[in-house]
This record gives C-alpha cells, structure tokens and sequence, in this order.
C-alpha cells in the first residue's frame, strides 16, 4: 500500500468486512507490526505516540513500610523493561521532616547514571478524608521544595484531617486546586481497598481538577500477597482482605473490598464504577503499577535496625543482597515492569511526553505481560481524519457508521513466573454516554455490553486483533478493549471472577485493559 489520500483510506477500511480476524505476518517488534496496520489502511504516520513502559507507585527506604534504595529499585526495573518511574514515599511525619531532600538527591543522582530513564519524585499521598493517591509534579530546580510544601499542607497524617467529614472533604479539594496551579498529576490508589472513597468524592475530585485527577489504579500492586504459600497459609491479592470500618461509604456491597482477575472491583465489573464515569463522558482513566514495598522472590533482605530508627531519620537502613529467596509476607510486590504495566503514548520521550500521554488517556495496562502492545483505533467514513486511538473523541454525525479496530502485539518471550502467556481473548466493551449522573453516589451504567469478543489464533511475537462496526449511530459512546488468558472466569459466562484467599496465583489469571475511546454523536 503507497500513498493513500485521507478520502481513499476512509473509503477502503470501510468497505473491509466486520470482525475479520488479522494475523500479522511481520516479525516481533517494539510495535504493532506494520503489514498490519498497512492492511487495515492504519499507516505508521509521524504523529504516532511511542510507547513506553512505566509504573507510577513504587516505594523506597524513604516509606516507613518499605526498604529498597532508589538504585535497586532502578535496576529491578531495568531488569523488567521499565522505562518511566514514580517514586511515591508514604506521607509521614518522618517523611516530612527528613526525607524529601535526601530522597531527591539520590533521585537526582540516578537521573544522572540513567539518562535513558525518566525518574519523578512523588508521593502517596494520604488524602484528607479519603484514602491514599500518587501524586507527581513536573520535574523542576523546586520539585523537592514544592512537594515538601504540599505534603506538610495538604498531608492528612500531618494535618490531621484524615476522618470523613465536609471540613476534610473541601481540605482535599482546596490541595487539588493547588495541584492544578503547578501542572501536577494525581492518580487515585487501591480505590476499593478499604471502601474509604465514595462515588461521590471521585466526581467531586474529578470537577475540582479534571486535569489534575486523571483517574484511578485499574489494579492495585501487591499481586503476590495470594499466592499459595508453602505453609498453607495466604492473603489476598492485592491486598484487597478488608471489611468496611468506620469512615467506609456504606453503599458498597462486599465483593467490592476484593480483586477480579486481580483488578480493582470498580474496573473488573461490566457496567461497574468505571463505566458509570466514563457514562457520564468523563476522561477517567485506569493504571496498573506494582506498590513495590518488599518484592516476591526477592533475595534482597533488610538488615536488623533500632525500632524508632525510621521516625528519627525518614530512611531504613540500605538492605543487603544474597540472601535466601523470600516467599513469606511481606515479600508480596513485584518489581516495577514485572508483572504490572502502564505503558504510555507519549508523543515525546521526556518528562513532558509521558505526564502528557497519561492526562490524555493514552495509555494500556497488563499484567504478566499477557500483551506486548493494545491499541485501539475508531473511525467513520463520512469524516475526512484519520482513526482516533486511546483516550481520545471522535465526533461524527447522527446516522454514521463507526468502525473500531482493535489490535494487540502478543507476547513473544515467557515472563518471570517462567510461562509464554498466551492471550486467550479480546473483548470490545460498548457504553452508552448518558450525561451528568442524577445520582452522585451511583456506581452503575446500565447501557454496557460486550459488543465483540474475539479468539486469536497464538502466534508469539506477532500482532492479531479485529474489527467491529456500528451501524448507523444515533447516541454518543465509548468503546473500551480488554483482554484475558482465559483461564478463570464466572461460571457460566466471560467476566473475571472475584480471587480466592490464599489460592490466586497472580500469574495463572492474566487480563489487561486499554482506556476507551468516545464517540460523540451530533
């Protein structure tokens, strides 16, 4: 295929039949194969997004719960394939007075001996009245100063403000609006964990700072903590073992403290939370990270130290390596890249690009690298532009055909579980966008199905996905893709059922997710 005018490649990817199965005849890649794209009239154009791998949650000797230095952390997500990193500290009063300053030193030396990599000082921050949340800022000669002002002001550890009521609710707001000023970015961490975030306050949060709350993790770290256990005994995956206590939003129901295939409750379940938000046409996107604290089958372990050691210096003692490999709690995370993946459509590889990419909803997750690449790309034939992809709003016509591509690069070499995932189905998820919710704390969308699902036939390396049109489109809508190795399902049907305590091998049941895409209908 040559040069292509826009009318004539419009023309052709319409008139291709719907749900053709593809199979890339290229070579593995750091890409979706490009025959591929040829063939389904989807050029590699200059303005296509490079996507990088990353992880917007990771702790250091700098959290009071944690122990790696910062080089180890680096090098562990090196070793992964990891290319972008938040270092996000727990908000402490240790933390406060004693570690911001030593801890960008050492990022900043790292930043130095890894200029390939793209190194932010963050923090997990304790919202006032709500739970916790990874917040970043761009990298600046103040970045340390900045965040050690937001922390002792906006911190509800320091401030005192972590108790659900309207005082700390609008102390929340007020350090968004902050945020906001300075170009910072928040991602809302283990929303279900401990059913502290009410519907509410995520469309309060998102009104405030849309550009600043971007959206929530799809997944939660911790990925080993329900891993079978050589002693019988076992966690839950993610984490996710609470009840409701007492400053919980009573209108969630109990299956929503725990995973489905490992993912949070609000992203797992069809017609859940997320859909509820993306119903209302909000730009409400989902990441993955590893929570890195103390990492499954480590052979790094950390040296005996004074009790109080943490509240008098804000850093553990440097842990040592060689030890025996650690299976037992609180050895429960991975290294960032190993099992759980954001990667970004950055348009640029720096600082800028990857911030940019992530507020834009350009952006997949996966885990135990079920894929390599997911994309999503949707276009109609009545509108002389090229295809729209993660994240982003396509505007057509009432009575218009919008066809949507879905392609997905498989794995080609085993991950560190020691298997060759194999990606097993694709699904593409239709909503209907409905407008302003009527009901704050709602946290259903009735108008979301599966409009497609689609088996590829295995073959590593290489690139398979398919197609789907809607007819004749009177309402706007989002499409969103998603991705499974089949291997547990709710009985019955195609949904990701809820992990077993103490029987959820993270690596025997793999999905991934891509963020939607709109199609707004005039």
């Amino acid at each position: 295929m040559g040069q292509v005018g826009r009318r004539g490649f419009l023309r052709g990817v319409g008139a291709a039949a719907v749900a053709a199965p593809l199979a890339g005849a290229g070579t593995a890649s750091a890409d979706i194969d490009v025959d591929v794209r040829l063939d389904l009239g989807l050029p590699r154009l200059p303005g296509l997004p490079r996507w990088l791998v990353g992880d917007h949650h990771v702790h250091t000797q700098y959290s009071n719960d944690a122990m790696y230095t910062i080089d180890q952390v680096v090098a562990g997500a090196q070793r992964h394939g990891a290319e972008w990193l938040v270092f996000s500290d727990h908000g402490h009063v240790a933390h406060e007075a004693h570690s911001v300053e030593p801890a960008h030193a050492d990022i900043v030396a790292a930043r130095r001996r890894h200029p390939h990599l793209l190194l932010w000082q963050g923090l997990e921050w304790n919202m006032p009245a709500a739970e916790h949340a990874t917040v970043f800022l761009p990298p600046s000669r103040d970045e340390a100063a900045l965040l050690r002002e937001f922390e002792r002001t906006f911190d509800s550890r320091l401030t005192g403000t972590g108790a659900s009521t309207p005082a700390n609710e609008a102390k929340a707001l007020e350090a968004l609006r902050w945020l906001a000023r300075r170009g910072g970015l928040v991602v809302v961490n283990h929303p279900s964990r401990n059913g502290r975030i009410a519907p509410a306050e995520l469309r309060n949060w998102h009104d405030a700072a849309p550009g600043v709350v971007i959206g929530m993790e799809g997944a939660p770290g911790a990925q080993g903590d329900g891993y079978p256990k050589p002693d019988g005994s076992g966690g839950h995956r993610g984490g996710y073992g609470n009840s409701p206590g007492g400053d919980s939003w009573p209108g969630f129901p109990a299956e929503a403290y725990r995973t489905f295939g490992g993912f949070d409750w609000m992203t797992a379940t069809l017609g859940g939370m997320w859909d509820a938000l993306l119903a209302e046409g909000r730009n409400w996107w989902v990441t993955s990270n590893s929570d890195s604290h103390f990492n499954f089958r480590d052979t790094i372990v950390r040296q005996p130290e004074a009790p109080d050691l943490y509240d008098r210096a804000g850093k553990h003692l440097d842990p040592l390596p060689g030890g025996p490999v650690q299976t037992q709690p609180p050895y429960c995370d991975f290294y960032p890249g190993e099992f759980s993946r954001t990667v970004v459509g950055a348009t640029d590889r720096g600082y800028r690009g990857v911030m940019d990419g992530l507020r834009a909803g350009r952006s997949f997750v996966s885990h135990g690298g079920l894929v390599q690449r997911l994309e999503t790309h949707v276009f109609a034939e009545d509108r002389l532009s090229w295809p729209v992809g993660l994240g982003g709003r396509l505007r057509v016509r009432r009575g218009t055909d919008v066809t949507v591509v879905v392609l997905a690069q498989l794995a080609a070499r085993p991950h560190s579980g020691g298997e060759l995932p194999r990606l097993a189905r694709l699904d593409l998820v239709h909503g209907a966008v409905t407008g302003p919710a009527t009901d704050r704390q709602g946290f259903r969308a009735a108008e979301v199905a599966v409009a497609r699902s689609y088996e590829p036939r295995f073959r590593a390396g290489r690139t398979v996905g398919f197609r789907h049109t809607f007819r004749n489109v009177r309402e706007s809508f989002y499409v969103r893709a998603r991705g499974t190795d089949g291997r547990r399902h709710a009985p019955g049907g195609i949904e990701p059922i809820a992990d077993v305590r103490g029987a959820a091998d993270p690596w025997q049941d793999l999905w991934c997710y891509a963020n939607p895409v709109f199609v707004d209908v005039r």
